[in-house]
């Protein structure tokens, strides 16, 4: 299957190609592109997928080196950035290199700024190895570190020329980490379409078994409606802001807890949180509110806040979204499912400190 994202006044576009089995065909598609490749990864993901894909390119006599940084989002950072570009450097990588994005999240944000900025830009192929990074992270050019000011604050657009999804892979994630990705795809049934949200509330058991008919259609599904999100606004200056329902508040929890959440987790604590900002608001029923709090339970995601830090810190850590403006945080908010507000042009809004710090109440008691 073949979806093709359209990015006015871009490059041009390109295509997310969803086959079983697809990094065996890779080497049939990246000669056009360049001379040399950089397979850029995790140590973790190097030892799964780096070592086999690195050897299938060089069989097909492509000059590819590999090259890894430590797992996890705290290494999202401008000095793990710094060390792959000296190493690609002292490799002798120059303008005639495609480098290669395979990993998740954290590897697709991280390496998509590098070959944004590496010799003023090289071409990028992303081929995602978790749930979240096939439906989200490889989606729509947005690329970033982590800095202790908050998360991905620096960072830029910067498409690839294409996405190759292997649903295959997911077999080597956790249920933990499969879970996690399952969180985008409800969002985007939250945030665009109801029909898709109720396929994902009656394929729980067939998705979480990796059924492939059920895979590649939740897979394909929210691919198209995060794309036809991004098509209308590339530039993330208005409806785009849909895609971060539920991140307003993830995003914080990530701050405050150091990363004890992965992104996933952390974000389904949002959606909640959010989802419950708007039923205070009288914007969303409390039985739709009820039936997205059971989704996420369904699909195991724990669902639990940590001891440790305070409401207060939460509330101070979401003025450093990149949504705020002059220090005051604004939320996504919904007033249905599959059916988002919107403000006069906009898709984003502030909301009274004390609502907002009655949700993080709720957010606190209720989850614990």
């Amino acid at each position: 299957m073949k979806l093709k994202v359209s990015i006015p006044a871009f490059r041009g576009p390109y295509e997310v190609e969803i086959r079983y089995g697809a990094l065996q065909w890779l080497p049939q598609y990246l000669p056009s592109l360049a001379s040399r490749f950089a397979i850029i990864t995790d140590d973790r993901i190097a030892s799964l997928h780096g070592e086999s894909l690195k050897q299938t390119l060089s069989t097909a006599g492509l000059r590819v080196d590999l090259f890894a940084f430590p797992n996890g989002e705290n290494n999202k950072t401008r000095e793990t950035k710094e060390k792959l570009e000296n190493q690609l450097f002292e490799k002798g990588f120059g303008r005639d290199t495609c480098v290669i994005a395979l990993g998740g999240g954290v590897v697709t944000d991280l390496v998509g700024f590098l070959a944004a900025t590496y010799c003023r830009g090289v071409p990028l192929v992303i081929v995602p190895t978790s749930l979240m990074g096939m439906v989200d992270a490889s989606i729509g050019g947005k690329t970033g570190v982590n800095v202790p000011f908050g998360k991905n604050m620096i960072g830029c657009l910067y498409q690839p020329n294409k996405t190759v999804i292997d649903p295959s892979l997911l077999k080597t994630l956790s249920k933990r980490e499969f879970s996690s990705g399952t969180v985008e795809m409800i969002k985007h049934g939250l945030i665009a379409d109801r029909d898709y949200f109720e396929f994902l509330e009656k394929s729980v058991k067939s998705l979480l078994a990796l059924q492939p008919e059920t895979v590649e259609k939740a897979i394909s599904e929210s691919i198209r409606i995060k794309k036809e999100i991004v098509e209308e606004d590339i530039n993330d200056q208005g409806k785009r802001h849909l895609l971060n329902f539920g991140h307003t508040v993830g995003h914080a929890l990530e701050k405050v807890s150091h990363f004890a959440f992965s992104h996933g987790e952390a974000v389904a604590i949002g959606i909640l949180a959010e989802s419950h900002l708007a039923m205070q608001m009288g914007l969303l029923k409390t039985m739709d509110f009820d039936r997205i709090q059971k989704i996420l339970t369904k699909y195991e995601l724990p669902l639990k806040m940590p001891k440790g830090f305070s409401i207060q810190t939460v509330f101070d850590a979401l003025s450093a979204d990149k949504k705020a403006l002059k220090g005051k945080a604004r939320f996504v908010l919904i007033n249905g499912l599959g059916s988002p507000c919107t403000y006069e042009g906009t898709y984003c809004t502030t909301v009274d400190d004390a609502v907002v710090k009655s949700a993080l109440q709720w957010m606190f008691d209720a989850l614990r």
